[in-house]
């Protein structure tokens, strides 16, 4: 996997740098990014890998894996602090890298749905200061949260299509998020209750898109094919990919302490999920599609 994702983000690079160099400004900015003794790749490289690490913070992952065990890999390694000063001189890269190279196809079925990303606990929300100007308290399910929103578009396959960044207060129905979301998409998405809407919903219908929620108790039924409904019942497996990447990418934790590091522990926690090779999925073979397809619709 590491070699992978060098290689990867090794030919990135090569073009990205060429491209970066003309945009600079001054000599002085091509001279001075020239003088660090490891390559944007082999930086890019592990922040990435360590979302695949199982350490639960970086010093500890650079300290005591990457110091120790991928010297042959990596001759030319910094120190710490060194290192993390120059992991915000990924943040450009990383997201190009993932906005063009890592993000899954539209394939007509899509999912949606947002997870709360905590950068503090709600006790100590008054001394917090790193995202006092930027982050919001916001609610769920469970409750009350200060942070920010990851509001994800994922397909059959649990690959990311889309995602958008808001703070925390920003509904789920928000118009310029589903802006963002929907940019070159087709077909159906599905949702929770807390997609219901029907002005979003004919927006949505006027661009080719349909959008299917479950109903509350209060409302009518809906009349779905019965293809509809059981994909409708998957949309869990978006719960999954939110679960992943909190758990074992770790793109949420409380211990930021700049905007910087936030962004590029978020999108390099994206980029490496993009590389997982078993991602949670809803397999469906074409004849059983075929077959549930010409099946009459069903209320629900």
């Amino acid at each position: 996997m590491l070699t992978k994702i060098f290689y990867e983000i090794d030919n990135f690079c090569k073009i990205f740098e060429k491209e970066w160099s003309k945009k600079l400004i001054s000599e002085s900015t091509k001279i001075a990014s020239t003088r660090c003794q490891m390559s944007l790749s082999e930086i890019m490289t592990i922040t990435i890998y360590f979302h695949f690490s199982g350490y639960r913070t970086f010093k500890h992952y650079y300290q005591n894996h990457v110091c120790k065990n991928l010297t042959k890999e990596f001759k030319k390694l910094l120190s710490y602090n060194r290192f993390v000063e120059l992991m915000q001189s990924c943040l450009v890269p990383l997201i190009i890298f993932l906005k063009n190279f890592r993000l899954g196809k539209c394939s007509g079925i899509s999912f949606v749905d947002s997870t709360k990303l905590v950068i503090s606990n709600n006790r100590r929300i008054p001394q917090h200061k790193t995202f006092k100007d930027i982050a919001n308290r916001g609610k769920d399910s469970v409750g009350w949260f200060y942070g920010f929103k990851l509001h994800l578009l994922i397909n059959e396959k649990g690959e990311i299509i889309n995602f958008s960044l808001t703070s925390g207060n920003v509904n789920d129905r928000n118009r310029s998020v589903f802006k963002d979301l929907t940019k070159g998409i087709v077909g159906k998405i599905f949702g929770d209750k807390g997609y219901i809407s029907s002005k979003l919903k004919e927006e949505l219908l006027s661009q080719g898109i349909e959008l299917i929620t479950k109903v509350k108790k209060n409302m009518k039924e809906n009349l779905l094919p019965i293809l509809d409904k059981i994909l409708l019942r998957k949309r869990a497996v978006i719960e999954s990919v939110n679960d992943e990447l909190k758990n074992t990418c770790q793109i949420e934790h409380s211990r930021h302490r700049s905007h910087h590091n936030f962004l590029v522990n978020l999108f390099s926690g994206l980029v490496a999920y993009s590389f997982k090779p078993h991602k949670p999925s809803i397999n469906f073979l074409k004849k059983d599609l075929d077959l549930l397809s010409n099946l009459p619709s069903i209320s629900f």
